[in-house]
């Protein structure tokens, strides 16, 4: 019974990544046109359609949130079973963190958080 919101969490998510799967196929358009699959960025006006694909530099922050979001997660399981952990949970929690970290500073050293 201890385990129930835990299992119910993995459930959510399982549902929902199922769902964000899912329902694109149900109702995405069947017969594409060139104009359709031209690239354009979200939210940017198109001068004209694009001779071929373009970078996306938001990938690498999208990404970073993505991280984000998982390392929250994990945070919060933890954070629900902290008392019975002890120090040996405390200590695996840092070095959890301090791997992520390490991930963050390589992306910083490689300038993928600089907007140029």
């Amino acid at each position: 019974m201890e385990y129930l919101p835990i299992l119910l969490t993995f459930a959510f998510a399982a549902g929902v990544a199922g769902a964000l799967l899912g329902i694109p196929l149900l109702i995405a358009p069947r017969r594409l046109s060139p104009v359709k699959l031209a690239p354009f960025e979200c939210g940017k006006d198109p001068i004209a359609i694009s001779e071929g694909r373009f970078p996306i530099k938001f990938s690498t922050v999208a990404i970073l949130f993505i991280i984000f979001d998982i390392e929250l997660f994990f945070l919060w399981l933890w954070a629900m079973l902290f008392r019975r952990l002890g120090w040996f949970g405390f200590v695996e929690m840092l070095v959890f963190l301090a791997i992520l970290m390490l991930g963050y500073l390589y992306i910083w050293r490689k300038g993928g958080l600089e907007w140029e």
